[in-house]
This record gives C-alpha cells, structure tokens and sequence, in this order.
C-alpha cells in the first residue's frame, strides 16, 4: 500500500467525463501519470445478473471518486504468491485500472489492455507486477482489466442458457474483457489515448484470453496489436469444450452440491457459493464453444482466417514448469524412458530422440523440462504462433525468455508457481529443487512491464535491470508501431510463413535472435494432438 499512499501525498485531484459520468483520478506531480483506479466499466455482476453476460453501467450523476483498486474477483489463494493491492475480495469486481501520461491537450496515445494470469481461476488488475506506471511514462495509456473467475466467470449450465439472449452460457470472464475492450473504444479518448491503436496483451490465463479475444468476432475488431506469454486457448492448455459438455459439467456440479435449479444457485449467498465451489475441490470450469462469444476452436477459427487481423508478439519462458511434473520420481534416464514410454506406447522412440535422455542426470532434468512445459503451455503457445503466421499477413515476432531467476531476499520462501514467492513447508522439496535449467513459468511479468522496483521478494542484479530494459523496451515499441524494433535493441525478425526455422528472440542478459532450434518437437505434439 505504500507506493499507493506515496503516489496520494504528491498529487493532486483531476477530472475526466467518460460515458456514463464524471470520475476523480490522482494526478503525480513527481512522475506526471494520472492514474484512475476501480473504475467500473459494467454494472456490477450480483443478484439476478450473476451468471449473466455483463451489463452496460447506468450513468451517474456528480463524481465518482476512482482513487483506490476495486474488490478483486472471487477466489481463494491458489497460488500462494499473488501480491494483491486491491480493495478485498467480491463478487462486484468489474472494474480497471488506467496510467495516463497525457496533457491536457494530448491525442491519440497507443494503448495497452493486459489481463491478469491465474488459470482462470484467480488474479487481480491491482498486482503490483501489471502496474501501468512504467508503461505510462513511455507515453502509452495502460490499462488493467478485472475479469470473473472459477465458478462465478465460467459456470455453464442448461437453465442459464435456456434464459440467455444468446442462448448460451459460461464464458463470462471472457465478456468481461470483451466488455472492457469495448469501455476502451468509447472512453480511452477522454484519457488521451486512441480508440484504434489498442494492444492487448497478458501471460498465462491473460495470454489464453488474449488468443480468445483475437478469434472472437466480439472483439476481434476493438484491437489493433496482441502480445501473449506463455499460453494459448488451444489444446491442452485452458482449451474450450462443445456448450453442451460445458453445460453437463455445470449440471452436475450444481445437482452434486444440492442446488441443481438455477434458482437455487442465484439463491446463494457469496460465502455459499465460494464454499460450495472450494469444497469441490475443482480447478476452474472450462471455457466453451458458445457460438456467440467462442463460435469454434482457435484452431479453426484461425484457418480460415476469421481471426483478428493484427500483428503479434508471443513466445514462452525456457523452462515454464519444473521436469519433475513429468518425471513424477527421481531425475534419471530409467525413469524418464519409463514415462516416456507410459505416456508415448506407440512413439516412444521419437519422443526420445526429440527429447534425449544425453548422458548425465542433468541432462534427464533438461529434456523432462523442456517436455513437461511443451505439454503444459509451450505447445499451445507454439501452435498459435504457427497458425497466424500462416493465416495472416501481419507480422508475427517470437521470443524465448531465458534469464535464470536471482536469489530469493528472504530464505525461508520458495518460488512459485505463478511467479512470487511461498512460504517453505513441508510441501517444499527438500533437498532444494534441482539448480534451475531456465526461466520458470510468470517469471518475466515484472521484466516487460517495467516493475522490478514494485517485486520486492528477489535480489535483483545489474543484469535483470538489463534483460527488462530490453524486454520493456520491445513490448514499449510494439505496442506503439507493431514493431518491437528501434533505438539500439538486436534486431528482432518477424517470422515467415512456411519457414521451418523461423527467427526466436532469446530474451537474456544478452539478448539475440537465433533459429529456431527445437520446432520439430511441436510439429511432433501437433500430430498427437490432433
């Protein structure tokens, strides 16, 4: 809260007219950002509009004071290491967040909208790591966009989409953004910023969404650029299930919890919900081909050519997720062939020269890495860097990031999962985790944004203050020309259609483009996964 408290004692009150009303930001004297925060941008999702596509906010008369982070959405700690400054937990949660550099008389600044990551299952605009300071005093107008979770943003069910106008239901999370991409087209004006020259751009489950909203054609025309990190909306990461599973999966969840008619569920009070659903012990619900928001797979979508015509910048992390999420034992090449050949019985031999056991342990620990993230969200990543490239005729730049992580300030936490750090316990590995082999999974969130000064839980080095300059500096550049190129970065390539070994930015203390070396292993993945 201090860097909040910090910003109020050096500013001062400023007023802008959106839509619906009038409402009172902060303006810094010492860094000359205005920021609004918690500002509303549907009416709020509760009581007979839970379950509900968000609904246009009824104007206001007087001011409206957006000096503080809104409640985040619903959610328990999944992951144990998000940093939250927002104003507690609720189901009113529709709300984001603005950094403007712009004077009074200043027009058309490119724009930034970044969705939060957390598996659709927990985030939060107000992370310290998302702040759109840094971004701001590059002259762009950032934005963060609060988005329903779990139970409350993806329930499907049969009485919720018999009551739809659509005719459908779930995927609620995803209108929210659609709904905060639409907030930007008629107010970012107002803050300075141009209706069509948005980016937008997350990691993780914000990755996923931005892939989503790329293929929606709710939103495919609000957008002018799109960055994802670490993930995409298409098999096996977060990919969308037919209306009807979705439905069935609702269905049955709701009869299991004793509450099977949709009265019943609306009937719920917060706390209930929230426990009804932690109880289950389910990992979020899944996003589904609704026919309105989703009309088919990303895959197909992309094909035939139906998606956002826009460039992209996209790429994963070295080692998103540690070897052992596929060893499941001890890092050697016994074990790693055993799995290999559970998990592959009819391609085992491939799968073994794509990912060599080599001749030490170590060895073992970086090829069950590189598969255990292929399979968690590199390939997904992959697949969507390879169906735009060769559906469009935008530019497609890709990275791999790569700066090994530093120590850890405070030795009694450990990394994790989702970036930030948890506390050791008995789930800890003990001994300590294998030395890392590359970057983990959300590491680099801080990096691009700009705000290694806000995470406070690692030592940072020279060297991670130069890795981000370079990453901010290409996310800067792209997002105000489509091109991450400029000033004295490496040159970044864009990736051809067709072109087998298409140029990767390996984003390090020394950043360089390379060929790509390893894509025979998605080409591979492709095949299974199809």
């Amino acid at each position: 809260m201090q860097t909040e408290l910090k910003a109020q004692t050096n500013a001062f009150s400023v007023q802008v007219k959106i839509e619906n009303g009038v409402i009172e930001g902060n303006y810094d004297t010492h860094t000359g950002i205005q920021t609004y925060f918690g500002v509303p941008f549907a009416k709020p999702p509760v009581g007979d509009l839970r379950w509900k596509a968000p609904q246009p906010l009824t104007n206001w008369t007087g001011v409206k004071e957006t000096k503080k982070f809104g409640p985040r959405p619903m959610q328990t700690m999944v992951f144990g290491d998000m940093q939250s400054r927002s104003n507690g937990v609720s189901e009113d949660c529709l709300y984001l967040n603005v950094w403007t550099p712009a004077k009074r008389n200043t027009k058309n600044l490119p724009v930034l909208v970044y969705f939060y990551g957390g598996g659709n299952v927990a985030g939060d605009a107000s992370e310290p790591r998302y702040d759109g300071e840094a971004m701001a005093k590059q002259g762009i107008v950032a934005v963060t966009v609060n988005y329903r979770l779990n139970i409350f943003g993806f329930l499907a069910h049969p009485e919720l989409s018999a009551e739809s106008p659509y005719k459908a239901s779930g995927n609620y999370g995803l209108l929210d953004q659609q709904a905060a991409l639409a907030w930007v087209q008629k107010n970012i004006a107002a803050f300075g910023g141009d209706p069509k020259k948005v980016t937008i751009a997350g990691e993780s489950a914000g990755s996923i969404s931005v892939s989503y909203q790329m293929a929606s054609p709710l939103s495919k025309n609000l957008i002018a650029g799109a960055i994802g990190e670490s993930g995409a909306g298409i098999k096996p990461t977060l990919d969308p299930v037919p209306l009807a599973e979705g439905e069935k999966i609702g269905a049955e969840f709701a009869k299991n919890a004793g509450v099977p008619t949709l009265k019943q569920l609306r009937a719920l009070s917060t706390r209930e919900v929230y426990e009804i659903y932690n109880e289950s012990k389910r990992f979020g619900f899944p996003v589904v081909i609704d026919g309105y928001f989703l009309p088919n797979t990303i895959t197909k979508i992309f094909e035939a050519k139906q998606q956002a015509q826009v460039p992209l910048l996209l790429g994963w992390n070295s080692a998103e997720i540690p070897g052992g999420a596929f060893l499941q034992g001890p890092a050697n090449a016994e074990q790693f062939t055993n799995r290999v050949k559970k998990e592959y019985p009819n391609n085992h031999e491939e799968v073994l020269q794509l990912y060599p056991t080599g001749s030490t342990d170590r060895d073992v620990e970086v090829s069950a890495t590189a598969l255990a993230s292929d399979r968690f969200i590199a390939f997904s990543t992959w697949k969507w860097f390879d169906l735009h490239r060769n559906n469009s005729s935008q530019p497609v730049y890709r990275y791999l990031y790569s700066k090994l992580r530093p120590e850890l300030v405070d030795k009694t936490l450990a990394s994790g999962l989702a970036g930030g750090t948890v506390k050791k316990d008995a789930n800890t590995p003990t001994p300590p985790a294998p030395k890392a082999v590359g970057a983990p999974h959300a590491c680099e969130i801080e990096y691009c944004m700009g705000n290694l000064h806000l995470v406070k839980d690692y030592a940072w080095t020279a060297d991670d203050f130069k890795v981000s300059e370079t990453m901010f500096n290409y996310f800067a550049n792209f997002i105000k020309t489509g091109n991450p190129n400029g000033g004295k970065l490496p040159n970044w390539s864009v990736a051809k259609s067709g072109d087998k070994t298409p140029p990767v930015m390996v984003i390090d203390v020394e950043s360089k483009e390379i060929k790509a070396p390893a894509d025979a292993r998605y080409e591979f993945l492709d095949k299974m996964y199809k």
